[in-house]
C-alpha cells in the first residue's frame, strides 16, 4: 500500500472544495485525461464521476465512486479502470500549523494491478501519488478562501 503526504499552505476547508468539485478531477490526479460526467450528487457517498485515462488517441474510460465523505478531513475513492483494474484511494487531511496536512493511501484492490507484487507497485504509486499531492496542493492553495503569499512551492525550492 502507498502512501504520501504533503503539507499544503491552506486550510483543510479548501483541501475539499477542491475535491468536491469532480470537474476538477484531471487535473489533480495524474493519469486523468478527460472528465466525460459528474454525478449532481458528487461528492457524496455512493456518486460516481466518469473519466478517462492515458493520452489521446489511446484512452480508457474510467468510474470513480465515492465509498466515504466527511469533509474536510477524510475521503475514499474507488477508481475503476479496466483492463487496468481497480484501486481504493484514501485521501485525509489533517489541520497542520502551517495549513492542512494530506496523506493519500493508495491500493491495487481488482483486476492485474492486484496481482503485481506490491514492493514494485508502490514505487510507480509513491511517485504518481507525489505529483498527484503536487497539483492538489497547487489547486487548493490557489484557489484558498484566505490566500497568502506562501505556497508549498517555496518547500520545493520554486522561485518567483
Amino acid at each position: 500500500m502507498s502512501r504520501n503526504s504533503r503539507v499544503f499552505a491552506c486550510a483543510p476547508d479548501d483541501v475539499f472544495a477542491v475535491l468536491s468539485d469532480g470537474w476538477l478531477f484531471p487535473s489533480w490526479v495524474v493519469g486523468a485525461a478527460r472528465m466525460r460526467e459528474v454525478a449532481d450528487s458528487w461528492p457524496r457517498v455512493g456518486s460516481r464521476l466518469h473519466h478517462s485515462f492515458g493520452v489521446w488517441p489511446v484512452l480508457i474510460d474510467d468510474a470513480t465512486e465515492v465509498l466515504v465523505y466527511e469533509p474536510p478531513r477524510h475521503i475514499v475513492f474507488r477508481a475503476k479502470g479496466w483492463p487496468m483494474g481497480e484501486a481504493q484511494v484514501d485521501i485525509q487531511v489533517r489541520p497542520h500549523r502551517d495549513g492542512a496536512v494530506v496523506r493519500i493511501q493508495e491500493e491495487a484492490v481488482a483486476g492485474p494491478g492486484s496481482l503485481v507484487p506490491p514492493v514494485l507497485l508502490d514505487v510507480a504509486l509513491q511517485l504518481r501519488n507525489a505529483e498527484t499531492l503536487h497539483r492538489l496542493a497547487y489547486l487548493a492553495e490557489g484557489r484558498a478562501s484566505r490566500p497568502t503569499d506562501e505556497t508549498s512551492a517555496h518547500d520545493e525550492g520554486v522561485s518567483e
